[in-house]
């Protein structure tokens, strides 16, 4: 995460990445509330369900945190295991896939990682998980498309992929 900001030109040694860290995630909570699901999340989620797909969440956003927001958005219960990290850095997410699948006991070969961000595609390739991008995120259909994986309109055209 820290090398995305210095893309962007920071200079930590001016400003440290915690103390700038720090101050974009106060204000991110700030106004978190005011950030609303894509019309299309609860009805893909439940139609996941119905079809018998098994569904967690792996997220840059620290843990207690992650928590309480699928609870106020009402997705919650859509998933089994919901790790997020335990500090807002967003360092480690790579390491927190890793645990999850150790967790989830499974074959990795019968598993989809969706993401909406060039990171989501590379955490995917590290911990071997095939992975669908969506641009639902901050990053546009054309930057998703430069990880040479397949880049779905939104998230209801899953459906008709699996």
């Amino acid at each position: 995460m820290k090398d995305y900001y210095v893309k962007l030109g920071y200079d930590f040694n001016r400003e440290p990445f915690d103390e700038g860290g720090l101050e974009f995630i106060v204000r991110y909570n700030r106004r978190q509330a005011e950030a609303k699901l894509h019309e299309d999340v609860k009805p893909t989620l439940e139609r996941l369900r119905e079809c018998g797909f098994r569904q967690h969440i792996l997220s840059a956003r620290e843990q207690n945190e992650l928590v309480s927001e699928t609870i106020s958005a009402g997705v919650h219960a859509f998933f089994g295991l919901i790790r997020g990290l335990d500090d807002h850095f967003a360092h480690g997410k790579t390491g927190v896939g890793v645990r999850l699948l150790e967790e989830l006991a499974e074959d990795p070969a019968g598993m989809l990682f969706i993401g909406d961000t060039l990171h989501d595609a590379a955490v995917a390739a590290e911990i071997g998980l095939d992975c669908v991008l969506i641009p639902n995120g901050h990053q546009s259909e054309q930057r998703l498309r430069s990880a040479g994986l397949p880049v779905l309109p939104s998230l209801r055209n899953l459906i008709s992929l699996l």
